[in-house]
């Protein structure tokens, strides 16, 4: 995955997170299957979630970047953006993920930016761009989540 130092929030947030005991880089780190697959989250806030992911290590069998490999990039995206969004009290829960696959990508990074077509009181959504090297669009994702409150410590 990377160093979590690459991951950008605004300072605000890092001070509410942090005032109730949360590392919130490592808590936004991609989580075991984000670091497998080679995430790296860029920058982080409500409004806009950007992050990367190898090509190499999530092909299928054609050497094409695995679809799956691309979903796995824009619940990570869309699940940050949706908890930011819930702040400290709420935990996003995804319900709906939906992925079109444009064109396939064999090698490179690919870079996914989320940002956000619905921010309510229980639900988000967040549409995610999957681009290559070449800015070019390989997938375009939409991710709900639902907002749940957090059970009381």
């Amino acid at each position: 995955m990377g160093e979590q130092r690459h991951v950008k929030f605004p300072q605000e947030v890092i001070d509410e997170y942090a005032a109730l005991g949360v590392d919130l880089p490592a808590m936004f780190s991609a989580g075991h299957l984000g670091t497998r697959m080679g995430i790296e989250i860029k920058e982080a806030s409500a409004e806009r979630i950007v992050g990367t992911m190898p090509v190499e290590g999530n092909t299928q069998p054609y050497g094409l970047l695995h679809g799956g490999a691309s979903a796995v990039l824009a619940e990570t995206l869309g699940s940050i953006g949706s908890m930011l969004h819930g702040g400290s009290t709420k935990l996003a829960v995804g319900v709906d993920l939906n992925c079109t696959h444009h064109r396939g990508a064999r090698s490179g990074l690919v870079t996914g930016v989320a940002t956000p077509v619905h921010r309510g009181r229980s639900t988000a959504t967040y549409e995610i761009v999957i681009t290559d090297e070449q800015d070019k669009r390989v997938c375009t994702a939409r991710l709900t989540c639902l907002l749940r409150d957090l059970p009381a410590a």
